[in-house]
């Protein structure tokens, strides 16, 4: 998509007849071609192999892990921001 700031001076109704049709033939490419992009942004994709398979499994499990790694970080150093615990003083 161009974006072309030119400024045209038509003289003829026939001129402004034609750049209008060229601007929807223009608008309609850019549409399909947009259509497209969108429908293969979200394709799923069936050809996944067992290690593709494992290998999802292996870093979700470690992405869970971290995460529940964290919420104990974060529960332990600030639990009394949720009512758990006393609040620890540093003096």
């Amino acid at each position: 998509m161009q974006n072309k700031k030119t400024s045209n001076s038509f003289s003829t109704l026939d001129e402004i007849v034609e750049r209008k049709d060229a601007l929807l033939e223009e608008i309609q490419r850019d549409e399909e071609k947009v259509a497209s992009l969108w429908s293969q942004t979200f394709l799923k994709r069936d050809e996944t192999s067992k290690g593709d398979y494992i290998a999802s499994l292996v870093s979700n499990g470690f992405i869970a892990f971290d995460a529940f790694l964290l919420v104990r970080k974060l529960f332990k150093g600030y639990g009394f921001l949720f009512g758990k615990g006393k609040r620890k003083r540093w003096l």
